[in-house]
């Protein structure tokens, strides 16, 4: 089963553009969706070692919860941590790129202003995470 990408976030309208930035970077893969940190986990326990994402991006800013925390609860789960974490957010805020580097994410990505700008971003990253890089689910690469 081809790898998928699973995005925490929960504003609808940047899911659907992110959505669209895909599609119109070319990728024909899965994007899953969560609207929180706690839906998340459910959607990892049931996909995970099976049809887990070959990456989560994850965005700072959720209702209620805050994105340093999920990622902190994603890597303290033995059955998690290897999945690569990418935050996606808005903020370029020194303090939060240093917070999530420290819980643990593997890439920090601040969110383009022009949809263009977006659609690059999108190739780069499921072209680097999807494509290139090596996860525990590769047996013939790696």
């Amino acid at each position: 089963m081809p790898a998928s990408i699973l995005l925490i976030d929960d504003s609808p309208g940047e899911c659907e553009l992110f959505r669209q930035a895909l599609t119109q970077a070319g990728y024909k893969g899965r994007l899953e969706i969560t609207d929180s940190g706690r839906a998340a986990v459910t959607y990892l326990e049931d996909h995970v070692h099976i049809d887990e994402p070959a990456v989560i991006l994850l965005d700072l800013k959720l209702q209620g919860e805050r994105g340093v925390d999920v990622l902190k609860r994603l890597k303290q789960d033995a059955q998690f941590a290897p999945i690569p974490v990418v935050i996606l957010t808005s903020s370029d805020d020194a303090m939060d790129v240093r917070a999530c580097y420290q819980a643990g994410a593997n890439g920090y990505v601040v969110k383009p202003g022009q949809f263009d700008d977006l659609v690059s971003l999108s190739l780069h990253l499921w072209k680097f995470w999807l494509e290139h890089n090596c996860t525990r689910r590769m047996t013939t690469r790696c």
